[in-house]
């Protein structure tokens, strides 16, 4: 049996689950359309934004629009991202799994990586329930490859095979992105390698001579308006580049209204480029709500990973590519007017593995029977502030030895991460390198590793029986 056998028998099964999950949803609402009432889900992800680089969560740069979703919603201030570098995460919002499951251990290449075909993914059920579903910006899980023709070369699966309607995408391939990187031109160049639900976007397309954020943002907003005139439950995806690396100057009046006295060149472009992201944020909300959809609308906002280079992560150790908080911890906003309380702050620890579970459950989308989540529902806990049931955590990366940060990477380095209840684990190919008790040391400053030792050793012998566990590669 080969490789695409299995994947299609996986998806066909998958389906046939699906469909008998809808039937009987159908059976006991006596028949009702199920799509009527659903709400609307608009996931917004940042690219390497630190934990505190948003005004609402102690950045002194301004974030107006994200800090009015946070007053009008709630913020969890020990959410984790489910890596420390972008790709695995990515995958778990999609999946509600670890991205070890998929032998996701490190940022894909722009090369033949990616998440494997028939995977079960949050837009697919979605789709499945009714909803229509897009994504726009930063995709990197694959598939955006394109040939002499301009067309999306179907070697391996992309947004649509995924469940995505419509997406709008750069190009992610080598040398392109390599070369607009190193030319610091990717955000301001960014509207001539875009890929819009399969072919290239022609030169006399509109958002072709534009900035990647701007295109972003009013793709965004375009996508809304397409979704509101067809009166159906929607999905939206928008997963900005900002503020990754090209650090770039943001156009005006971002540019200017971040000059500050005393700060370098990048950290100025990084100030306007995460300003810029907030702008075209309030443009989105201020769309559904012209629209007539923001209080049915459950907006989430989070990063895929810990803070690069220029970014502001506090006193939290480590960053980019290291699994201390500095390199995990992200901000986290949910905001659902009459739903989700306005004003609250919780120290609940959830992460992205979470999204695909609490997404499903506020949709009243039922999950495929057999299917196993790594993730669980926050949505009892957004709303009502029910505690979540205790449970382990894991993390795995392979071993990044140079910190995305103006500093050299902590020592000893870690591959893996166990969370269990207020102890942290960190630990070398399944050999314990570090314990903290996370809550009496955020910053990770005292290991207690050779006064607990047994406590690690029995922390260790999970996380090797974790790594242990099944995975099915792309390969």
């Amino acid at each position: 049996m080969n490789e695409h056998t299995l994947d299609r028998r996986e998806f066909m099964k998958f389906g046939v689950s699906l469909a008998t999950s809808f039937a009987l949803a159908r059976r006991c609402l006596g028949q009702r359309d199920t799509r009527a009432g659903k709400p609307n889900v608009v996931l917004l992800l940042a690219d390497d934004l630190g934990y505190r680089d948003l005004s609402c969560f102690g950045g002194q740069n301004p974030t107006p629009h994200l800090d009015a979703l946070a007053k009008g919603g709630t913020r969890l201030t020990h959410f984790y991202a489910a890596s420390a570098v972008c790709t695995p995460t990515r995958a778990s919002i999609l999946t509600g799994r670890y991205p070890l499951r998929f032998d996701i251990r490190r940022h894909f290449s722009d090369g033949p990586e990616h998440l494997p075909p028939g995977t079960v993914t949050l837009p697919k059920l979605l789709r499945s329930a009714g909803y229509r579903t897009g994504h726009v910006g930063k995709w990197h899980l694959g598939g955006l490859h394109v040939g002499a023709d301009g067309r999306r070369l179907e070697n391996m699966p992309g947004p649509n095979e995924h469940g995505l309607d419509f997406y709008q995408c750069q190009i992610e391939q080598q040398p392109l992105r390599g070369r607009m990187g190193r030319e610091r031109t990717l955000y301001r160049e960014g509207g001539t390698c875009l890929l819009r639900d399969g072919a290239v976007v022609p030169k006399d397309d509109p958002y072709y001579q534009r900035h990647f954020t701007d295109i972003n943002g009013d793709y965004a907003v375009e996508l809304v308006r397409r979704f509101a005139k067809e009166k159906r439950p929607f999905f939206l995806n928008v997963w900005w580049l900002v503020p990754h690396k090209p650090y770039e100057p943001a156009p005006e009046p971002h540019w200017s209204g971040t000059k500050e006295p005393g700060i370098s060149d990048d950290q100025h472009r990084f100030r306007s480029m995460v300003r810029h992201m907030d702008a075209k944020i309030g443009d989105i909300v201020a769309t559904l709500r012209e629209v007539n959809l923001l209080d049915n609308t459950l907006i989430l906002f989070a990063s895929d990973n810990g803070g690069a280079y220029e970014a502001n992560i506090g006193d939290l150790k480590g960053g980019k590519t290291d699994l201390h908080d500095g390199g995990l911890r992200v901000p986290f906003i949910a905001h659902w007017p009459k739903r989700i309380p306005a004003g609250v702050s919780r120290e609940t620890t959830a992460g992205t593995i979470d999204l695909l579970a609490t997404i499903c459950e506020a949709a009243g989308v039922p999950l495929p029977p057999g299917l196993a989540l790594d993730g669980i529902s926050l949505l009892d806990h957004l709303t009502q502030g029910v505690p979540l049931r205790q449970r382990d955590l894991f993390w795995q990366i392979d071993l990044y030895k140079h910190l995305q940060r103006h500093y050299p990477k902590p020592k000893p380095y870690a591959t893996e991460v166990m969370m269990s209840g207020p102890w942290k684990l960190l630990s070398l190919k399944g050999k314990p390198v570090e314990l903290f008790h996370i809550r009496e040391d955020p910053l990770e400053r005292k290991n207690l590793l050779e006064t607990h030792r047994d406590r690690a050793e029995a922390m260790a012998a999970r996380v090797r029986a974790w790594l242990a566990e099944p995975r099915k590669s792309w390969k």
